[in-house]
């Protein structure tokens, strides 16, 4: 079904010449005002599909023309490597292609790749108030990319990640054919759910399991500073966070505040608030939870109580999109597997307390345990299953471009701080929060020894399977970036 009368594709090309409308469309989603300007030389187009038929054309006109393609679904790629290329490219842009179809008696749905969180979670709620889909807590990613890396969320002790939920997806190959589970078949399907976005084909959508909640929740967030006793409630954390109920998520967030060190205590239970207080006064009782800390609400509530927005907001923000980058930010990961001793806590809390007071710097810990420990680690692609304590990410934001390279700077020498505490041979890496500098090959280029080193940081003992499967399907490797898996060598 190639571009019909019906559905032209000509008017979702846009190229530097018709400037405005390119620019707009370029910067709608781009999170990262690191890269707000676009690559004049190698940018050609940016093709905003509307129709299945435009992607399939767009890969194959690509690839019969030497042309990378970066395929975007939300723009939130952390080193923008789904939108900017150093060699001629186009970015096949998947925002128009977001229909989401909930059907509650099977509890399953449909999602296309441009679809957001946000949209997906109102859709849901829509249909039913005690079904959920256990994804991430920012509402403007997209579906796409978010399912493809596998994506975590705060119901991810009680039900796992996004892919261990996919029980059939569509996707353009390299031919540019439609398929999906049956047809594509079973080693690529597994490779699709965590082998990250561009790598094997275009995920048009997928379809999903939805997991039970309650009408009603509990959050919290609690603080404790550095005077506070901060550093021992957050030390007792790593040795009780994985442990709790599998429908308890604690999340730690160490932030600097007025040239202080605070521990934001964020917590999502599927209960009640005097079941949670009983709980936590057992578990963690340093931390001094009272029943006044704790908000009941429904499950598409608790979406924007994560995103820090204040209560009473109308659940219609979901549906937001954005039109620009909002700030410069550079995130790492890292994965704990034994609890960091009081010394080592206080030591990562001062390369927090080095950062320019203009940045807003944080450590964000995601426990582990539950249903993460049952899950084995070759099941899909995403690796990082048991043995893990909890899952850490540095995050840093700035809002001039002068301050970049000291940020830059203050970000290595916090994740150096942090090596004797974290995962080794190899030091772990979660690929939703894309980092660069783990490990990179040129834009036109991939050099299997370099993909190696960073294959094996985001998919540890899985990137020799992805290899194969992706000599299997894409052997020319069209579909490539600076981070993107290449085909398995042939043996000579």
């Amino acid at each position: 079904s190639w571009p019909s009368p019906e559905s032209p594709i000509t008017d979702d090309i846009f190229t530097a010449d018709n400037t405005t409308t390119f620019l707009s469309s370029y910067l709608s989603y781009t999170k990262n005002t690191r890269f707000a300007s676009p690559n004049y030389q190698t940018l050609m187009a940016i093709v905003t599909a509307k129709h299945i038929s435009h992607i399939q054309a767009t890969v194959v006109c690509a690839k019969s023309n030497g042309v990378q393609i970066r395929i975007r679904s939300g723009g939130h790629d952390y080193e923008g490597l789904s939108y900017i290329s150093s060699v001629p490219f186009v970015i096949l842009d998947m925002f128009n292609l977001r229909s989401i179809t909930v059907d509650v008696p099977s509890k399953q749905a449909w999602v296309q790749a441009g679809a957001t969180l946000g949209e997906l979670y109102t859709k849901i709620s829509d249909a039913s108030e005690t079904l959920a889909f256990p994804a991430g807590v920012c509402s403007t990613v997209g579906a796409g990319g978010h399912i493809s890396g596998g994506g975590y969320g705060n119901l991810m002790r009680k039900y796992g990640l996004t892919v261990d939920h996919v029980v059939d997806a569509l996707i353009v190959d390299v031919n540019g054919k439609l398929l999906n589970r049956s047809t594509m078949g079973e080693d690529l399907f597994w490779a699709i759910r965590g082998g990250g976005g561009g790598s094997f084909g275009v995920i048009l959508s997928w379809k999903i399991n939805l997991v039970d909640v309650p009408e009603i929740l509990t959050v919290f967030r609690v603080n404790k500073t550095l005077e506070q006793g901060g550093i021992d409630v957050l030390y007792k954390w790593q040795l009780v966070s994985s442990k709790l109920l599998d429908g308890l998520f604690l999340r730690a967030v160490s932030q600097v505040v007025n040239r202080t060190i605070a521990v934001v205590f964020y917590a999502q239970f599927l209960g009640r608030a005097n079941e949670l207080v009983a709980i936590m006064n057992q578990s963690l009782p340093e931390l001094g939870l009272k029943r006044q800390d704790c908000l009941e609400m429904s499950w598409l509530n608790t979406t924007l109580f994560w995103e820090d927005l204040p209560v009473g907001t109308p659940t219609s923000v979901l549906l937001d999109r954005p039109s620009k980058p909002e700030k410069f930010f550079k995130s790492k990961s890292d994965y704990v597997k034994k609890p960091i001793p009081k010394e080592g806590i206080k030591k990562l809390w001062e390369a927090l307390l080095e950062f320019n007071n203009n940045n807003i710097v944080y450590m964000q810990w995601n426990p582990y345990g539950g249903v993460m420990d049952k899950v084995p680690a070759a099941a899909t692609p995403f690796p990082h299953r048991k043995g893990n304590l909890f899952e850490v990410q540095y995050y840093t934001s700035w809002l001039d471009a002068n301050a970049t390279r000291g940020s830059f700077d203050m970000m290595k020498k916090l994740y150096e701080v942090a090596e004797p505490c974290v995962s080794s041979n190899p030091r772990e890496a979660f690929l939703n929060y894309r980092d660069i500098d783990i490990g990179s090959n040129p834009s036109n280029e991939t050099n299997v020894d370099e993909a190696e080193i960073y294959g094996s940081k985001y998919f540890v003992g899985n990137l020799k399977r992805l290899m194969e499967v992706k000599a299997k399907y894409d052997p020319e490797n069209f579909f490539k970036n600076e981070q993107s898996i290449p085909p398995a060598r042939v043996k000579q």
